[in-house]
């Protein structure tokens, strides 16, 4: 066998309080990682809500009790989905809601509506981006960065039975100016 030039490395035969010491340094560099992180990086803008003089975030408005625009026969309304979101940049949260006449069968046309609430006021519709008159439903309903996205299913004639929308849309909104603008995947798409 033939020996080695070089010294021999201390590391080649570590001993218990060796690795003690580097998993205890080691557990030292990561705290004081997690302690020097910049402030920006505790949360994204998504995150952050405006709050109120005593520093409790604003809620969004709340759906229950709102007198929404459909003509329900007397069945009631029922909100199927909601979502927060800042969707006119003011820094104060508006409430999108998915909202149905509460049908006991069948797919109930729906409608997509915005709600604000301005401090001490009841919440109130601002916005319809879906009228129920569109006899469209609502699926895939999302608030993400100042954009409401949906999936809305419809019929291409009178013959599809109500149950069974056969037809698929991709739509989105995004406040700009004084109104909502739409824009639109595919149009028409069977399912």
């Amino acid at each position: 066998m033939q020996t080695s030039a070089l010294p021999d490395l201390a590391h080649t035969a570590a001993k218990p309080m060796h690795w003690l010491a580097t998993a205890a340094a080691m557990a030292g560099v990561v705290a004081l990682a997690g302690l020097l992180q910049p402030r920006t990086a505790t949360a994204t803008a998504s995150e952050q809500r405006t709050t109120t003089q005593h520093g409790a975030p604003v809620p969004a408005p709340d759906p229950a009790g709102v007198d929404f625009p459909l003509q329900c026969g007397g069945a009631g309304t029922t909100v199927a989905k909601q979502a927060p979101g800042d969707l006119d940049g003011d820094g104060r949260p508006e409430t999108v809601a998915v909202v149905h006449c509460a049908a006991g069968s069948g797919t109930p046309p729906g409608g997509i509506y915005v709600l604000t609430q301005a401090s001490g006021a009841a919440p109130r519709v601002v916005a319809t981006l879906v009228d129920p008159a569109d006899k469209k439903a609502v699926s895939d309903f999302a608030v993400r960065d100042g954009v409401v996205s949906a999936t809305l299913l419809g019929y291409s004639s009178l013959e599809v039975p109500r149950c069974c929308p056969d037809q698929e849309e991709q739509a989105s909104w995004r406040w700009k100016g004084q109104t909502f603008v739409r824009s639109s995947g595919e149009l028409a798409r069977s399912v």
